[in-house]
């Protein structure tokens, strides 16, 4: 029986009076074979959402099962490449048919006629189980590619290749399984973006992903395998913290999904990410990254898909042993494409509009994070950095309410810190990180044994800073005593000085922990310092005509990375200046 097209509503069809298809099953719907994934299933229709523009779709039309899930295609060549959101390459696509993706256009995700210099690491008659690297071959400058035994496959080697040239789709190994049954083994895999690959454990997340961002670093970290969330409202700098981080940041592999932005920021992204150079290696940072790029302007379905796909392929590479970093911007445009095919589907709305699933959906996602040993005995991780963009900046609205709950780190960006110019602009009285406490004895061990106790003495004092300040907004700072007079104009050593940072020095833009704690130190002792003067009643405007409160911003400019131990002379300039004044 063929099944044929009943009712088309944007990117929903159905398929009427039919048992011929499963829960989740890849389809391809009417003449242009367009890409589909069925939804729902009942007595009467059967719901496909489609991933590709409907336009021109007809009634009646066919729909042809796979008997497949929507799956990734994993293999070596997917980094430095550039995927829409069902991980189709744009590249080819534009080289092909231009600017605009044609419908019903299959283009294969890997290169078929690449030949991989693949190095064997099994032979004949060995015992191979699922995740086992069998073969290896260098896909990038920086990163050498693992090719695994597939998932729920696991036996002797009865066929294997030599060393050599060979494409994605070469055969390498044939495995006899216990049961008897050959399976033939190349570069290549396939797997559902949707359900997470297997793992053998959980580890502690007590290794932080260093950033070089200051802010983030000392006051707000993340761990390797942790989730944390940015949200902001528009011009709050989403965008440029999480280059910053996914330049920086100290991840092996770098996946990131533009989800629902505007065509020209991701332009930008893409032109930026193209001409980068990691610090690390001194390579084009492509070479450690994928770029998924789904638009606003693209079929809304597949945005809902591109989530997965980027968690996807961050999985395959974390089960090499690698620790990856996926940067999500934005999921507020992801929650707003399954609102729109939830209202399409026409089923009942929760808040503002969204589905009542909105909650499991978002857990789903960053539940995927995680410090992991994988079921080949590695250890790797993949970290979640995922935006939020609220309407109108209002943190009360469903998407970041939710999102809160299944994130450890928020960082949230303030619009008037951005607009005077303080980057990153994440308000420290808003932003928190639940990782401190796990993260306390790598401080210990890795930085400096009062590291933790400078971090929290920081945060006491802007927090005294915000308190005094509504004061001040009252009744001005003239009459506040001397003594919380200096504390205004410590924090704004710290604001200044230490929180803000800028993106194009070339001491400034990443900052090595050794650097930061140095800092904390120099901005501590010089508070110490100034308490006795406080207490002999010499006011702190004396105090200020110094210039030492000036020098100390400024040494984040003044003391290059490859010459920290400059800070030391700080302590001598400090008691110097004061001495002037006692």
């Amino acid at each position: 029986m063929t099944n044929r097209i009943y009712s088309i509503n944007g990117p929903v069809v159905k398929v009427k009076d039919t048992k011929d298809f499963s829960m989740m099953e890849m389809v391809y719907v009417g003449e242009k074979r367009l890409l589909g994934e069925v939804i729902g299933i009942n007595n009467y229709e059967t719901t496909i959402q489609v991933y590709e523009s409907t336009t021109g779709l007809k009634t009646n039309e066919e729909v042809i099962g796979s008997k497949d899930l929507l799956c990734a295609t994993l293999g070596p060549g997917i980094l430095k490449n550039i995927y829409d959101g069902i991980e189709r390459p744009l590249k080819d696509i534009a080289a092909n048919d231009g600017a605009f993706i044609g419908s019903g256009k299959i283009y294969p995700s890997l290169d078929e006629t690449k030949l991989w210099d693949v190095t064997m690491k099994v032979k004949v008659d060995d015992y191979v189980t699922s995740g086992m690297i069998f073969a290896t071959c260098k896909e990038t400058e920086l990163i050498e590619h693992r090719s695994m035994i597939p998932n729920g496959i696991s036996g002797k080697v009865i066929k294997c290749k030599d060393n050599g040239e060979y494409t994605v789709n070469d055969t390498l190994i044939v495995v006899k399984d216990d049961m008897g049954v050959e399976h033939e083994i190349g570069l290549k895999q396939k797997w559902p973006i949707r359900n997470p690959r297997p793992i053998s454990a959980r580890k502690p997340l007590n290794t932080p992903l260093v950033t070089g961002q200051r802010v983030l670093d000392t006051l707000f970290p993340i761990a390797k395998g942790g989730a944390a969330a940015v949200p902001g409202g528009f011009g709050a700098g989403k965008t440029m913290l999480q280059h910053a981080v996914a330049k920086w940041c100290d991840a092996d592999i770098i996946v990131y999904v533009g989800c629902g932005e505007r065509g020209n920021e991701m332009t930008q992204v893409l032109e930026e990410f193209s001409e980068l150079i990691d610090p690390k290696s001194n390579k084009p940072l492509l070479d450690r990254t994928v770029l998924i790029a789904n638009t606003s302007n693209m079929p809304v379905a597949a945005r809902e898909a591109s989530i997965y796909t980027g968690i996807t392929l961050a999985e395959y590479y974390r089960d090499m042993g690698y620790h990856v970093a996926i940067m999500a911007d934005s999921t507020s445009r992801w929650a707003e494409a399954l609102r729109e095919l939830s209202g399409r589907l026409e089923e009942m709305p929760a808040e503002e509009g969204y589905p009542a699933y909105l909650p499991s959906r978002i857990s789903q996602f960053y539940e995927r994070a995680g410090y992991v040993e994988n079921i080949n005995g590695s250890e790797g991780s993949v970290s979640i950095i995922g935006a939020v963009s609220p309407q109108g900046g209002d943190f009360s609205e469903p998407v970041t309410q939710n999102t809160k709950r299944f994130v450890r780190g928020f960082w949230a960006l303030d619009k008037s810190l951005a607009y005077a110019r303080h980057y990153p602009a994440i308000n420290w009285n808003q932003s928190y990180s639940e990782y401190i406490d796990d993260l306390s004895r790598w401080y210990d061990k890795n930085v400096a044994h009062d590291f933790n106790e400078l971090r929290a003495k920081m945060v006491a004092i802007l927090h005294e800073e915000t308190q005094l300040m509504e004061i001040v907004k009252l009744i001005g700072a003239d009459v506040l005593p001397d003594d919380q007079k200096l504390t205004l104009e410590v924090a704004r050593v710290i604001r200044v000085g230490y929180l803000q940072q800028n993106a194009f020095h070339p001491d400034d833009m990443y900052v090595p922990f050794e650097k930061q704690y140095k800092m904390l130190k120099v901005i501590s002792y010089l508070e110490d310092a100034c308490k006795p003067l406080i207490n002999k009643h010499i006011p702190v405007s004396l105090i200020l005509k110094t210039g030492i409160f000036e020098d100390v911003i400024k040494m984040k400019y003044d003391v290059p990375n490859n010459n920290i131990a400059l800070l030391d002379t700080y302590y001598e300039k400090i008691d110097h200046a004061l001495a002037s004044v006692d």
